[in-house]
């Protein structure tokens, strides 16, 4: 499944996210899941006495986990779905809508650290190696929940910076319960994978890190997740080394300035999931980020390709094979 939280793209102001459903891919058709509800229980209304799923109103996926229910049992509505046509009004056109993050307030990011291209080249511009603690730690740091933006919202330079740079990433969504996993066993924890775009201004980061605490306000302003959720089985048949053998690239206003591969990570997003959920609570929603693929960012690519870092008016495009493309236009500050 390809599930998105989407609205009406002349909805009035404050319109409700929705949580639909791709009935396609690429996915130009999505399915509102409140109304295929509906439709089946009206249709069946022992549905409703069978099944939790069909009891309670559908509204988003933060809701849904909240309800202790996991991603995989949002199948039940599209699996027994009708379209009525092609003017079906619970079918919504992709043109049409406005999609928001996958995860509307998730109550924790976690970000790794999983690609040796993208740590070899960090260290290397301090003049260091990478130290041999990061073959063995699946280290992480913890990000902003509060600046969540999702598909097409905008991004700019937090106060004090004009080194704005992307981090082209993947995130996994734990959708159960959990502490103590092995890496063996934490895909099973997984409910699916969303592009991540890991905002850094490179100017405060830099001035910061010599504190040897943070990451701090170099980080701490903008958090980008979507377009959409993208289940594991839509993935499995691609899975390699410590990740899927899938394309992962960045752009900037058309011009590609990053290309690797989920597969080049050494520490992938079971092996960081696990390494969290030691001695804590992982919960339902949380977001587990798989740090930076190799030159996934201007830090490492611009004197190749841009030539600069992030100005406003400029639009990135991070893309990742099967899980869509992610596009967010570069803003001035306001204010």
């Amino acid at each position: 499944m390809r599930l998105a939280h989407v609205r009406e793209r002349h909805a009035p102001a404050g319109a409700r996210w929705r949580l639909a459903a791709a009935l396609d891919d690429p996915p130009t058709r999505w399915l509102d899941l409140e109304a295929a509800r509906r439709r089946i229980v009206a249709a069946r209304p022992e549905r409703a006495h069978d099944a939790v799923m069909f009891r309670q109103p559908v509204t988003t996926l933060d809701d849904h986990l909240a309800r202790g229910l996991r991603v995989a049992a949002l199948a039940d509505l599209t699996d027994g779905f009708q379209a009525r046509g092609d003017d079906d009004e619970a079918v919504g056109r992709g043109a049409d809508l406005v999609f928001g993050s996958p995860l509307l307030a998730p109550p924790s990011v976690r970000d790794g650290y999983g690609f040796e291209g993208h740590v070899r080249t960090m260290w290397e511009r301090r003049g260091g190696e990478v130290p041999e603690a990061w073959y063995r730690l699946a280290v992480f740091y913890f990000s902003n929940v509060s600046e969540i933006r999702g598909p097409g919202d905008p991004v700019w330079a937090p106060r004090g910076s004009e080194e704005l740079d992307y981090e082209l990433e993947i995130a996994a969504l734990i959708d159960t319960p959990v502490r103590d996993l092995s890496p063996e066993r934490a895909a099973e924890a997984i409910g699916g994978y969303t592009i991540f775009n890991d905002w850094s201004a490179r100017d405060l980061q830099r001035d910061e890190t010599t504190v040897r605490l943070g990451p701090a306000k170099g980080k701490d302003f903008a958090s980008s997740f979507g377009p959409w959720l993208v289940t594991p089985d839509e993935v499995e048949d691609a899975r390699s080394q410590r990740g899927f053998d899938l394309a992962m690239t960045a752009s900037v206003n058309g011009v590609e300035t990053s290309r690797g591969r989920w597969s080049d990570a050494v520490h992938g997003l079971t092996d960081i999931t696990a390494r969290a959920s030691s001695d804590a609570l992982l919960r339902p929603g949380d977001l587990i980020g798989s740090g930076t693929v190799g030159t996934g960012c201007l830090l490492e690519a611009r004197e190749a390709t841009l030539g600069r870092y992030l100005q406003p008016g400029d639009e990135v495009t991070l893309e990742v094979e099967r899980l869509g493309a992610l596009v967010t236009p570069v803003i001035e500050r306001p204010g």
